[in-house]
C-alpha cells in the first residue's frame, strides 16, 4: 500500500530529499507519490515511511487505501480524533478560566 500526498501538503518539499526511493514528484507545483516506486521504506533502513515522519503538518502524507471502507473509517477515526482533541482543550480552557476567575473575584471580595 503506497503513500499519498493530501491537500494538507504545504509544498514544503522536505518530502523530495528524505525519499529514499525518489517517488515523490512534483509537476506543475503539484506533489504526488508514485505508486510503483513507493516501498512504504520496507526493505530499508528506515522503520517508519520517511514522507509521513518528516512532514511537519503530520496530515500532508498519509497512507493510500485500497480498500473503499478501510479509507473511509480512517478518515472518520482521524477527524473524530481531531474532534476528541478539541473538545478536551475547550474543557481545559473553561477549567482555567474558572479557577483564575474565582481567583480574582476573592481577591475584589478581601479588598472590599
Amino acid at each position: 500500500m503506497a503513500y499519498k500526498i493530501t491537500s494538507q501538503c504545504i509544498s514544503c518539499k522536505l518530502c523530495l530529499s528524505v525519499c529514499p526511493t525518489g517517488a515523490i514528484k512534483v509537476v506543475d507545483g503539484i506533489h504526488w507519490i508514485d505508486s510503483e516506486l513507493c516501498t512504504n521504506c520496507v526493505g530499508s533502513i528506515h522503520t517508519v515511511p520517511q514522507c509521513k515522519a518528516g512532514c511537519p503538518t503530520a496530515h500532508g502524507c498519509v497512507k493510500q487505501s485500497g480498500d473503499y471502507w478501510e479509507g473511509w473509517f480512517a478518515n472518520y477515526n482521524r477527524v473524530l480524533a481531531k474532534l476528541t482533541n478539541k473538545q478536551d482543550y475547550w474543557e481545559r480552557w473553561r477549567n482555567t478560566y474558572s479557577q483564575k476567575f474565582s481567583e480574582q473575584l476573592q481577591k475584589h471580595q478581601v479588598v472590599i
